[in-house]
């Protein structure tokens, strides 16, 4: 039995290979893409608009406010990142109610591409609102000797965003392969809705993480606390 998407090999020549985990997400991608050029593409400014565009307003003025909250000013800015995210994990966790399919985020390659995406985008965003030299400058602050923690910091929050997330999709993985091998009917179906409850609240958790990392970079310079 395949817990992981990642040993599915589908195809391969020489040293590439073409797994489980690389459809699936591409899969979903195109998806999601496909999806909101459709969503979006009779949206009005104006006038009298349509109760698929009132429910996506909704949506979408609800995840700025979460974003604000968090304490980022103008989340607007941060909604592609933060909202593609939340959407990609959310989506894989409703997906595994497709029989045969292994969710993405069930694979430790797509969990670290996912946490590296926010390492990536921590800096980012952080010189964009403080310019290059005022961001490097909260790695030293309050004083020098903070510099090396404050480095392991930025690095461990990221390993732990990849194992929390990997852990808590995986176990629901491997305990429904468990008990689809011995009780093939009911148990399966309650651990499936159990499931897509724990894969939602872990998009919720890995985009407001990924959310608080982000205001941590962007507010140092009016808060003046050390980086991270």
């Amino acid at each position: 039995m395949n817990l992981s998407s990642d040993q599915q090999i589908l195809w391969q020549h020489g040293f590439f290979k073409l797994n489980g985990t690389m459809v699936t997400t591409w899969a979903m991608m195109a998806a999601m893409s496909l999806s909101a050029k459709l969503i979006t593409r009779r949206l009005v400014s104006a006038g009298e608009v349509s109760r698929g565009q009132a429910a996506l307003e909704i949506i979408v003025t609800g995840l700025e406010k979460q974003i604000a909250d968090v304490g980022l000013r103008e989340p607007a800015k941060y909604l592609p990142f933060l909202g593609t995210l939340f959407l990609f994990v959310a989506l894989s966790s409703l997906l595994t109610v497709v029989p045969g399919f292994a969710p993405p985020t069930g694979s430790l390659s797509t969990t670290a591409a996912l946490a590296l995406c926010v390492f990536m985008a921590v800096p980012y965003f952080g010189v964009r609102e403080q310019s290059l030299w005022g961001y490097l400058k909260t790695y030293a602050a309050p004083t020098v000797i903070m510099l090396p923690f404050n480095i392991i910091s930025e690095l461990s929050r990221t390993l732990a965003l990849a194992v929390r997330l990997f852990g808590n999709m995986m176990s629901g993985v491997m305990i429904i392969g468990i008990l689809l091998t011995i009780t093939p009917y009911l148990f399966p179906i309650l651990m499936t809705a159990l499931g897509l409850l724990t894969g939602m609240v872990q998009a919720y958790i890995f985009s407001i993480l990924a959310a608080v990392y982000i205001a941590a970079a962007t507010s140092v310079s009016q808060k003046g606390t050390p980086h991270g």
